[in-house]
């Protein structure tokens, strides 16, 4: 026997019908909707590329950071909180969603904007999650930004070993050549102020210049360009 379509149960109530969510309901429909959001770095396109010829995303940056973060925080000189690192790193680039990446050498009115126009969307983002998650991600990504506590110094170093660490896996004609003087005056600063970072940095710039010197460039006089005397701790 057919159902009656006037038998409807008063419980059963559309979640989607703001008028009848409870108070869960919109909770985790705002974490769903930041979720749907947090999927564009996996579209969003860096300026780096993979193995395999395509373009790196800024998901698959995030992934590698945190990666090297797990496998690296055990063994830095100076000991951080590996979790609160990792935390640091899945949330750095969440700004992209909305504003989208920019090269670190690209000189453009947007590039000069970007750090006031990430923290707008930053308040956006957090804005519309539930006030602790807004507040943690937020604060999250302020840290990171500051610089400041050992888990975000290591988490910015991360952020541009990893890039190095990509290009090196890149063919080479996918270099800009600004990209270059990189190998010389991109790590070093970040890396600075932990040995394990700086012996890191130092096995990545050598892997950099074995692959230069493959493609038939001088590296002495690349180095001679740009290297500057290693910044101490």
């Amino acid at each position: 026997m057919d159902a009656d379509p006037t038998d409807v149960d008063p419980t059963d109530t559309d979640p989607t019908d703001t008028g009848t969510m409870t108070a869960t309901d919109r909770d985790l429909a705002s974490v769903l909707d930041f979720l749907v959001l947090a999927e564009r770095l996996k579209t969003e396109l860096r300026h780096s590329w993979l193995s395999d010829g395509r373009r790196e995303s800024v998901a698959e940056h995030t992934w590698m950071m945190a990666l090297m973060a797990l496998a690296l925080g055990p063994r830095l000189e100076h000991p951080v909180d590996v979790a609160r690192a990792m935390e640091l790193v899945v949330v750095h680039d969440i700004a992209e969603t909305e504003v989208g990446d920019i090269p670190v050498f690209e000189k453009s009115a947007r590039k000069a904007a970007k750090a006031r126009a990430e923290a707008a969307a930053m308040e956006r983002i957090c804005a519309r999650l539930p006030p602790d998650l807004g507040a943690r991600i937020g604060a999250a990504w302020r840290e990171f930004e500051d610089g400041v506590t050992p888990e975000a110094r290591f988490a910015r170093a991360l952020d541009h070993l990893e890039v190095q660490l990509q290009h090196n896996l890149a063919d080479l004609d996918t270099w800009e050549p600004v990209e270059l003087g990189l190998v010389w005056t991109k790590m070093d600063g970040p890396c600075a102020h932990d040995a394990t970072l700086r012996a890191l940095a130092a096995a990545i710039r050598a892997r950099a210049e074995a692959k230069l010197a493959a493609a038939g460039h001088d590296v002495a006089a690349l180095r001679a360009q740009h290297a500057t005397p290693r910044v101490q701790p």
